[in-house]
C-alpha cells in the first residue's frame, strides 16, 4: 500500500485519467421502474464534459433521454474515479465534424457512419470522487454540485 495522495494529486490524476482513458462503465436507471442498467461505453473528455454515444433505443439511451442522469466509473476497483453527472442529448446530425472526428479518433468508434438512431450524450460532472485504497476514502470527494473542491 502506498501513502495516500493529496487532494491536489488526486485531482491531477483524475484529470489525466479522463484525458487518457477510452472506456468507462455507465450506470443509468429506468425512470419508471428504477431498474438499473450498467454497460461499458467509450468516451471523449473535452476538459469539462464526457461525450458518449449509444443508440436512443437501448436501455442506456432511453434512460439518459428520460432522466438525464448517469453514474460513471473509470478505472479498476483499487484506483477508481466515480462521476455523477447530468446528460444533455445531441442527435448525431448535430455533432460538428470537428467534435465527431475527435470522438472517433479517441474512441476508434464513429457513430456517424452507422445506421440507427445514435445519439451523443454530453455528461456534465456534478460530483467526482477518486480513491485507491481505504486510506484514501477520507477526502475522496473532489467535486460537489459541479464545482471542484480542490484548486
Amino acid at each position: 500500500m502506498t501513502a495516500p495522495r493529496s487532494a491536489q494529486q488526486r485531482k491531477q490524476d483524475t484529470l489525466a485519467r479522463l484525458e487518457q482513458e477510452v472506456d468507462a462503465w455507465v450506470a443509468t436507471a429506468d425512470a419508471t421502474s428504477g431498474a438499473a442498467c450498467l454497460l461499458p461505453l467509450s468516451f471523449l473528455w473535452d476538459g469539462e464534459t464526457l461525450l458518449f454515444a449509444t443508440p436512443a433505443s437501448t436501455p442506456t439511451g432511453r434512460n439518459l433521454l428520460a432522466t438525464g442522469a448517469a453514474r460513471i466509473g473509470i478505472g479498476p476497483t483499487r484506483d477508481v474515479v466515480l462521476i455523477d453527472g447530468t446528460a444533455a442529448t445531441l442527435p448525431a446530425s448535430d455533432i460538428s465534424d470537428e467534435l465527431g472526428d475527435a470522438f472517433a479518433a479517441h474512441t476508434g468508434f464513429d457513430p456517424r457512419r452507422l445506421t440507427g438512431d445514435y445519439r451523443y450524450f454530453r455528461i456534465t460532472p456534478r460530483r467526482v470522487q477518486a480513491w485507491r485504497e481505504a486510506d484514501e476514502l477520507v477526502g475522496r470527494e473532489l467535486m460537489r454540485d459541479g464545482r471542484w473542491l480542490v484548486p
